[in-house]
């Protein structure tokens, strides 16, 4: 079988091709592999899940009694023991969330120490739709 002369560049062509692809879609596309897609989707689920609890831990602390006081506490303490300033609290902990979110205490002491002053927590009002 005669292979005809213009199949070797063609296909020493392709091969180049592909291999410059796929070192400018790996190294400056943004491609990742199935593994580094699962560990960041993973990442980015613990995230997700870390910022809302710490803001229901952050409207917890600015409903709870004293909270301007134990703001000032929070601000006090040390940037590294304001975690354990707010798991001793309780307020990190959220009903119906059996494990502990990890990190949650520190963003929650994070973002309760950059305010200035709490927010304002809006009371429930009974209406006829929700009495």
């Amino acid at each position: 079988m005669q292979i005809p002369e213009w199949v070797k560049p063609a296909a020493t062509g392709a091969a180049g091709g592909a291999i410059v692809l796929a070192i400018a879609g790996f190294g400056f596309g943004g491609w990742v592999t199935g593994g580094t897609a699962q560990d960041m989707s993973g990442k980015a689920a613990r995230d997700a899940s870390m910022q809302v609890v710490a803001s229901i831990c952050v409207n917890q602390f600015a409903a709870g009694p004293n909270a301007a006081m134990q703001l000032a506490k929070l601000k006090e303490a040390k940037s590294w023991d304001r975690g354990d300033f707010i798991e001793a609290g309780g307020w990190s902990t959220v009903e119906g969330v059996a494990d502990s979110v990890r990190g949650v205490a520190s963003e929650c002491a994070k973002q309760l120490a950059a305010m200035d002053e709490l927010p304002a927590m809006a009371a429930k009002v009974p209406t006829a739709d929700n009495s």
